[in-house]
């Protein structure tokens, strides 16, 4: 019974053993399931995350070949942009050239030609001086059948006349040596008188000066890199002088309108104090537009003081503009005034018409307001000026009579040269002459003007520069050099000047539009 006992606890044992073996075998595999499971998913997670940042590193690689393709095709394409601009560059230079050689060629060929008239002219004169020494032979060979006695004789004869010819030479010599010494005396006497009553005013004649605020306008006056100032003297033809004057701007010209016309618009600039090239050319206009009802009303009190009336306008506006001229150093406008009242006077002693006198002194010198483009002498001019305008013809032969440049008609022209002579006359009344001086500016802007192409042209530095402003749709940049060139050999050939003359040639295109 035990035995069974044993037998069936041994067997209820094996059989819990099993059962208890088979149930935690079975919770280790399912840990063991688990386990794996995690590893599984975990594994699966960092195949993920590789798999990831692989991708990241990938698109970063990838940006990074973009950018740095980009950075090399950029840099090759500003290569071959700046390529592109040094190619134009160099085909516009040999456009030039090529053009600058044409010129040459023209040049050359013209050359050749006066080469070959000179040629022609030396052939001309060879042959002639071969005429001549078979004349002269032949007068030797007459010669030689001569005499002595009648030799001797043809000999004096021949030096008789050549005698004679060298004294006329001689006294015509000694008489132009005479001549330019009596000249030098004269010249000496007279300013040696002229001194006596003579001032410093030429700088007065050819300088105005413009008072200022403060020091910190003379900046603005100059403007960035000195485009104002640039603008304003090209506007006004006036040299603009900045130097260490306080509080003062120096306007040198040698043409009075044109410089009390800058002082004007500097004036107004600096009052305003708005200064830039838009506002300077706005106000140069209007100084010009109100500079020219001015001259109206200088011509109308002129006119006004000596009771004259019945002028037509345009004679009115040309003694408005005497009063910015001057003569041997007198006002223009002063002295025909003053040569009215003289000629009234002469008038009344002589039982004349004191009014038609004074109206002949008043326009006497009426061609002196006219411009430089007109051609004759300021007698001639105002004449013609003086009959376009319906002044009566005693008038007329009155003013172009004054410097006896044609016959007087009447004694009114008598009066006219004597009156103008004893105005320009009387101590004090005329100093030392810069009429040579504006002569030579005057000539130096005609003769830039003569050019086709050319707007306008300024003579400043007191004529040792010339500042030219061409028509941009007439004359291109390659034209401005030859125009340049031009310019200069006129100048040599036409002008006598000390020292050097600058010639700047400005060529400006201006585009306009507004938005709206």
């Amino acid at each position: 019974m035990w035995v069974g006992i044993i037998i069936v606890a041994s067997l209820a044992s094996a059989a819990l053993g099993y059962v208890l073996g088979k149930s935690f075998i079975d919770k280790g595999l399912k840990k063991r399931k688990d386990e794996v499971s995690k590893i599984l998913d975990d594994a699966r997670k960092d195949a993920e995350n590789l798999k990831r940042k692989a991708e990241l590193d990938n698109q970063e690689i990838l940006y990074k070949l973009r950018v740095n393709f980009e950075n090399q095709t950029r840099g090759k394409r500003r290569e071959l942009e700046d390529l592109e601009k040094r190619l134009i560059h160099r085909e516009e230079n040999l456009e030039k050239r090529v053009e600058f050689l044409q010129k040459k060629e023209q040049e050359l060929g013209q050359r050749t030609k006066e080469i070959e008239v000179l040629n022609q002219d030396l052939e001309k004169k060879s042959h002639e001086l071969n005429i001549v020494l078979a004349e002269e032979k032949q007068k030797l060979q007459k010669i030689s059948s001569l005499s002595i006695e009648e030799a001797r004789e043809l000999l004096m004869k021949r030096l008789e006349d050549d005698l004679v010819k060298e004294k006329a030479e001689r006294l015509k010599r000694f008489e132009e040596v005479l001549r330019e010494e009596e000249d030098a005396k004269a010249q000496e006497m007279l300013s040696l008188a002229i001194q006596r009553c003579a001032v410093d005013h030429t700088q007065e004649m050819t300088v105005s000066v413009v008072s200022l605020p403060n020091e910190d306008m003379k900046g603005r006056v100059i403007g960035r890199e000195g485009r104002n100032i640039r603008t304003f003297e090209m506007l006004t033809g006036v040299d603009v002088i900045i130097d260490d004057t306080p509080e003062a701007v120096t306007l040198s010209g040698f043409d009075p309108i044109r410089r009390e016309v800058a002082k004007r618009s500097l004036e107004k600039l600096v009052s305003d104090g708005r200064i830039h090239p838009a506002r300077i050319e706005e106000t140069v206009e209007k100084v010009k537009q109100e500079f020219e009802k001015d001259l109206i009303a200088e011509g109308k009190n002129a006119a006004f003081d000596l009771d004259i009336h019945n002028l037509h306008p345009e004679l009115i506006k040309l003694l408005g503009k005497l009063r910015y001229r001057t003569s041997f150093g007198q006002n223009a406008l002063q002295h025909s005034k003053e040569m009215a009242f003289i000629m009234s006077v002469l008038a009344s002693e002589l039982g004349l018409d004191p009014r038609l006198a004074k109206r002949i002194g008043l326009l006497h010198d009426i061609g002196k307001g006219v411009d430089q483009q007109v051609e004759g002498t300021h007698a001639q001019i105002g004449r013609d000026i003086a009959a376009k305008y319906g002044e009566k013809d005693i008038v007329v032969n009155a003013i172009g009579a004054h410097h006896e440049e044609e016959e007087p008609a009447s004694l009114y022209a008598v009066m006219a040269l004597v009156g103008d002579a004893v105005s320009a006359s009387r101590p004090g009344a005329r100093r030392e002459t810069l009429e040579t001086y504006l002569k030579r500016l005057t000539s130096l802007e005609n003769i830039a003007n003569s050019f086709k192409g050319v707007e306008k042209s300024f003579a400043i530095q007191a004529g040792r520069e010339i500042r030219v402003i061409v028509q941009p749709q007439s004359v291109d940049d390659g034209q401005t050099i030859v125009l340049a060139r031009d310019l200069k050999k006129k100048v040599e050939e036409e002008m006598d000047y000390p020292g050097q003359i600058k010639i700047t040639i400005i060529r400006e295109t201006r585009v306009v539009e507004y938005a709206k």
